[in-house]
C-alpha cells in the first residue's frame, strides 16, 4: 500500500494549519471573490490585487495580505501568460524588468517594517489612488518612450514592492508605451511574474511567509486558475467599460473602509 512521504504529510498539515480559526463559511467569499477578480483581471488586466484586500483584511489582518497576493498572483499570471502568450511583448518586458526589480527589493523590504495599522493605511490608500491615477492618465492620452518606460518603471517597482492593487500602474505605463489590447494583459502577466518572485523571495528572507499565507494563497490561486480561460471567452460579451466602473466603485470603497479601520 503507497503512504504519503513523511514531508509532503508535515507540508499539508502546515497548509491545513494556516486556516485556524478560519470557518469554511468565511472561506466561501475568499474562493468567490478570487475566481471573480482572476476573471476581470484577465479581461482588463488588474483587479486580483484591488479587490483580494476587502476580503482578506477582515479575516487576516493588514499585514499578512501583500505577501499572499504576491505568492497567489504565480498562480493567476501564470495561467494568464500561457493563455495570451502570443501576445507578450518581450522587449517591454525586458525594459521593465531592468528598471523594476532593484527597487521592488526596497519596496518589499519596506513593508514588512510597517505595523498593521501602518500596512492597511499603504494599502487602502493605494486603493483609493488607483482610480483617479488610472482616469487620469487615460485622459491625457499620455505616452512615453523606452527612456520613460524605463523611468516609469522605476518608480513602479517601490510601489508594487509594497502595495496591493498597484498594477493600474504598470498597464498605464504599457499602454502609454505603445502596447495595446491582449498584448497589455499578456506583458503585464509576464512582468509581474518576476516581480512577484522578488517580492516572495524578499518575504520569505524576513520571514513573512507563514503557514498561513501559504494556505490563503494556495486557495485563492487555485480557485483562480481558470480565471484567464473564462476571461478570454467572456472577453468579447462584457463590455469592459461596465466592469470597470463597478470595480472602481468597489475599490474606492474597499480602500476608504482600509483607511477608516486604520485610523480608528
Amino acid at each position: 500500500m503507497w503512504a504519503a512521504p513523511a514531508g509532503m504529510t508535515l507540508l499539508v498539515m502546515n497548509v491545513l494549519a494556516g486556516f485556524t480559526d478560519i470557518s469554511l463559511w468565511q472561506l466561501v467569499p475568499v474562493a468567490a471573490v478570487a475566481l471573480f477578480a482572476s476573471i476581470v483581471g484577465g479581461v482588463s488586466g488588474y483587479g486580483t490585487g484591488a479587490l483580494m484586500p476587502l476580503v482578506l483584511v477582515p479575516l487576516v489582518g493588514a499585514e499578512p495580505v501583500v505577501p499572499i497576493i504576491a505568492v497567489s498572483a504565480m498562480f493567476t499570471n501564470s495561467s494568464r501568460v500561457f493563455a495570451f502568450v502570443r501576445y507578450v511583448d518581450w522587449r517591454r518586458t525586458a525594459i521593465v524588468l531592468a528598471a523594476a526589480v532593484p527597487t521592488c527589493v526596497l519596496g518589499a523590504w519596506g513593508y514588512t517594517r510597517l505595523s498593521s495599522a501602518g500596512a492597511a493605511l499603504v494599502i487602502g490608500g493605494m486603493l483609493i489612488l488607483s482610480v483617479p491615477l488610472r482616469r487620469l492618465l487615460r485622459y491625457h492620452g499620455v505616452t512615453v518612450g523606452d527612456g520613460g518606460l524605463a523611468l516609469g518603471a522605476f518608480g513602479y517597482g517601490v510601489v508594487v514592492g509594497g502595495t496591493a492593487g498597484s498594477g493600474v500602474i504598470l498597464l498605464s505605463l504599457l499602454m502609454a508605451a505603445g502596447v495595446e489590447g491582449a498584448g497589455v494583459i499578456a506583458t503585464d502577466a509576464a512582468i509581474s511574474i518576476v516581480i512577484g518572485i522578488v517580492k516572495i523571495s524578499v518575504f520569505g528572507f524576513v520571514g513573512v511567509i507563514t503557514a498561513q499565507v501559504i494556505a490563503f494563497a494556495l486557495l485563492i490561486g487555485l480557485v483562480a486558475l481558470p480565471g484567464a480561460f473564462l476571461a478570454r471567452t467572456f472577453v468579447e460579451r462584457m463590455p469592459v467599460h461596465v466592469h470597470t466602473a463597478v470595480l472602481d466603485v468597489v475599490v474606492l470603497l474597499g480602500g476608504t473602509f482600509l483607511v477608516w479601520g486604520a485610523l480608528r
